[in-house]
């Protein structure tokens, strides 16, 4: 009987079922990788409050696309805000830039603003708004409202300022010629500078409506004036009547500007008519100084050149002239008083520009060197109101720019009333140094003597002998009357004259004829017969 054995195969085998948890482990080691390599870089946002914010729920989107996930949210050091972490995607890397814009949207329901409605039923998330600057950044700050307008919109932002805050508010429409053009974005108070700050946004292609030239006025509500010409009433359109809003707009007689880039800045005006009575942007300080009398002088009287109206008064600078002469020791000296002025390059025909600021201080400064000078003049005489000349005296003191605060000084000369006044005061003057009293002392004297004179005998005689003396010359005139012996025998010689003279003409002409005649008697002359004519 043989035995077989059975052979054994020493080398190992790997079971198949061992691919099970080895394919689980590649597939697990693949999805770690590519979650490792998706993932992109934590960051901070700091909010105003958690409304809206769950932790590993509340997502952040850009497009609707999913870009990160909140992951943890706590309070700030100063407990006055909340700070989200969130793990963003690594496609939302070059998104994260310095002026990046984070918000929650939740469902907002307001004037003219409706917004987030689906989020009453897929839950609230944050927003991301991408940045345009190329520096990285993995800290925010969210913003309180949604930008109305995306950060990457074609179009152009501008940034208005107003004295006042007016009906104008985040949210309103801007409007040209009534048509909607942009929208105002943001609007704030600023308390260093005291005014209204608002961002607006003028959507492509309109942006290039704006130049350098326009003018933007408020048009919220209804405009009402009465004039002679009856009631008028202007309106914008039934959202600018309920919401407000902004338009804007060249005025007549302004040139068309320059271009201008975002983020100009512009003066938001209450009304067109505000515009109207200041359509200039640019203009340019100069201080000018009187030592007479301001009376009739006020802020807002014109300021011309040669009867061109080019600025007004702002304010007559008395406090600040009272604190110069005390700084330099001229305190109670009469020192001249100044006068702030305001001068628009706009009324020369000059553009609406800074450049012509340039301009007006060249023209300024080479013009004093020629004789350019200021004065107060007599604008209405019933009122006694005043305004500020400027012109050319070509024979006044040579004079130089000076400067007071911060402005520019212009030399001034005295004209019209003043100069008289001037004139008049240095006549009486020069009378008052006349020695008026020895004068009068002298002609007392002289008086007196003269009536020394009068009262003398010789002089009461006067009269008398020239009385007698006219009458001899009466009677000198009556001897030679035309009936006087005198006057017969006058004129009997002048008679005798007279044929004297006759003869002496009759020799004469004979003479003349016969020169013989003197020697040897002359025959007598035939009388002449006349011809007689056939």
């Amino acid at each position: 009987m043989s035995t077989e054995q059975a052979t054994i195969n020493r080398r190992g085998r790997i079971s198949g079922i061992w691919f099970i948890p080895l394919l689980a482990f590649v597939l697990g080691a693949y999805m770690v990788f590519h979650n490792w390599m998706s993932q992109g870089p934590n960051i901070e946002i700091e909010f105003k409050t958690a409304d809206g914010l769950e932790e590993g729920k509340t997502k952040i989107k850009y497009r609707n696309v999913d870009m990160g996930l909140v992951n943890e949210v706590r309070l700030n050091e100063s407990l006055d805000g909340v700070i989200a972490t969130a793990r963003m995607d690594r496609q939302a890397v070059p998104l994260l830039v310095k002026d990046t814009g984070f918000w929650v949207v939740t469902a907002r329901v307001g004037l003219g603003d409706i917004s987030g409605l689906d989020t009453l039923l897929s839950g609230a998330y944050v927003e991301l708004a991408p940045g345009t600057d190329d520096r990285e950044e993995r800290t925010f700050v969210a913003l309180e409202r949604p930008p109305l307008t995306p950060a990457d919109a074609p179009g152009l932002r501008l940034h208005l300022t107003s004295n006042y805050a007016s009906s104008v508010t985040a949210g309103d429409t801007v409007l040209y010629k009534g048509y909607k053009v942009g929208r105002v974005e943001t609007m704030e108070f600023n308390p260093s500078d005291k005014l209204v700050h608002y961002q607006i946004f003028i959507d492509a292609p309109y942006q290039e409506l704006i130049n350098s030239s326009v003018r933007f006025w408020d048009i919220s509500g209804v405009s009402m004036k009465a004039d002679a010409n009856g009631f008028q009433v202007q309106t914008g359109s039934l959202e600018t009547i309920l919401f407000g809003g902004v338009t804007f707009g060249v005025p007549k007689g302004i040139k068309e500007g320059d271009k201008v880039t975002k983020n100009a800045s512009f003066k938001l005006y209450p009304s067109y008519q505000d515009i109207l009575q200041n359509p200039f942007r640019y203009g340019i300080y100069y201080v000018v100084s009187f030592n007479h009398s301001l009376k009739g002088l006020v802020p807002g009287a014109p300021v011309e050149y040669r009867g061109i109206k080019i600025g007004n008064v702002v304010r007559i600078l008395f406090r600040e002239g009272q604190a110069a002469q005390m700084e330099a020791g001229h305190e109670g000296t009469g020192a001249p008083i100044p006068v702030l002025l305001y001068v628009e390059p706009g009324r020369m025909e000059l553009a609406d520009t800074e450049a012509s600021l340039t301009i007006i201080e060249k023209s300024v400064r080479l013009g004093v060197g020629n004789g350019l000078r200021a004065s107060m003049k007599r604008g209405n005489l019933l009122t006694g109101a005043q305004y500020i000349g400027l012109d050319f005296y070509p024979t006044a003191e040579e004079a130089s720019l000076g400067t007071f605060m911060e402005y520019t000084t212009i030399p001034t000369i005295e004209t019209g009333l003043a100069q008289l006044e001037e004139k008049v005061l240095a006549i009486l003057n020069t009378i008052d140094a006349l020695p008026l009293a020895d004068t009068v002392a002298s002609l007392n004297q002289n008086l007196l003597s003269l009536q020394a004179i009068l009262e003398s005998q010789s002089t009461q005689q006067l009269p008398k002998h020239l009385d007698q003396t006219i009458q001899e010359i009466r009677d000198a005139i009556s001897r030679l009357g035309p009936n006087s012996d005198t006057s017969q025998t006058l004129n009997s010689s002048l008679l005798s004259l007279n044929r004297t003279l006759a003869n002496l003409e009759s020799l004469s002409g004979k003479l003349s004829r016969q020169p013989s005649a003197v020697i040897f008697p002359s025959s007598p002359e035939v009388d002449p017969i006349p011809e007689v004519s056939n």
